[in-house]
């Protein structure tokens, strides 16, 4: 996965839910927009989803670099 984007699993660790609740989660109105659909699923930008993360589960802090 390149650097720049979250995948469901991804983003399902990041939040500590279930790739179920990360499904629910995208068909949100307020959750942003895919940056691509691939073969293998869809996928977003980081910065999208952390912006989405300080702005709604803001307990959750900063993603830390790897």
């Amino acid at each position: 996965m390149p650097d720049h984007l979250y995948g469901p699993q991804e983003i399902a660790d990041r939040l500590g839910v279930s790739r179920e609740r990360v499904r629910q989660l995208t068909l949100r109105a307020d959750w942003p927009a895919p940056y691509d659909r691939l073969a293998m699923g869809t996928v977003w930008r980081i910065a999208d989803v952390e912006a989405w993360i300080r702005k709604h589960r803001p307990h959750l802090g900063e993603a830390e670099a790897e």
